[in-house]
């Protein structure tokens, strides 16, 4: 039964997460949902700074203390290991759908592309950066990723295969697609509000914080040869060798 319980706590975490991240397509790039990245009430500049602010970081704090190893082994003691990551995903979840929902707009426009042919294809590629980060994880085995893999095994009574370094399309290029598509999602926006600018701005800089964690991890992780890994291939821009 407790198989079973975790099972469905990772499905729900799961289509949990989905949903968020379609809303988050849909949310940046200013289309069908019914609240926007520039839609909502208008606050006060220096409120709508500090709020915005706040609410990336705590995404940012979340997202990387509770993957890190230190805080695994903690949390593992309390939450079973099978339903760790979903727990994870969960509640990257709700720190997504928290900034959703609080966010303020700042409608001021940066910049406007008044041709519509070249206006529908900034969105179009922005579409296409969204494309590469859906593909980029199933690629590296997307179940996995998000908690599914997990409870789909502890439910069957089979343990976790050993991790294994693979570079499938995408990474043999960059080492992360997944970040370089969610920089494209962001940047390529035919209107660019101060909103806009500063959640793209910002979740950069949060993206460049990400790789040099998630790479010290991998380095622990698969040792020498992920830093032949790094040494052959570029970090986010394609087909360019690391210095």
């Amino acid at each position: 039964m407790g198989r079973l319980i975790a099972f469905i706590y990772g499905l729900v975490s799961y289509a949990i997460f989905f949903v968020t991240f379609l809303y988050a397509v849909g949310f940046v790039a200013g289309l069908v949902v019914p609240k926007t990245i520039d839609t909502g009430a208008i606050a006060p500049t220096t409120e709508a700074l500090i709020v915005n602010l706040l609410l990336m970081s705590l995404f940012a704090i979340q997202h990387s203390v509770m993957a890190r190893k230190p805080f695994k082994l903690w949390w593992t003691q309390f939450v079973p290991k099978s339903v760790e990551r979903s727990t994870y995903v969960l509640f990257s979840s709700f720190a997504l759908a928290l900034l959703f929902w609080q966010w303020r707009p700042l409608p001021a426009v940066v910049w406007q592309i008044a041709n519509p042919q070249l206006a529908m294809a900034i969105t179009a590629l922005a579409f296409v950066g969204w494309l590469i980060v859906l593909t980029s994880t199933y690629l590296i085995n997307h179940f996995e990723l998000f908690g599914l893999h997990q409870v789909i095994n502890n439910l069957t009574g089979r343990e976790m295969p050993a991790p294994l370094f693979r570079t499938p399309l995408y990474y043999k290029f960059v080492r992360h697609p997944i970040y370089l598509g969610f920089i494209i999602a962001f940047w390529a926006a035919p209107t660019m509000t101060v909103g806009h600018l500063l959640f793209a701005a910002v979740t950069t800089a949060y993206i460049f914080v990400g790789i040099l964690l998630e790479e010290r991890d991998l380095v622990d992780l698969f040792g020498d040869e992920y830093l032949r890994y790094k040494q052959r291939v570029s970090m986010l821009v394609p087909w360019r060798k690391s210095a």
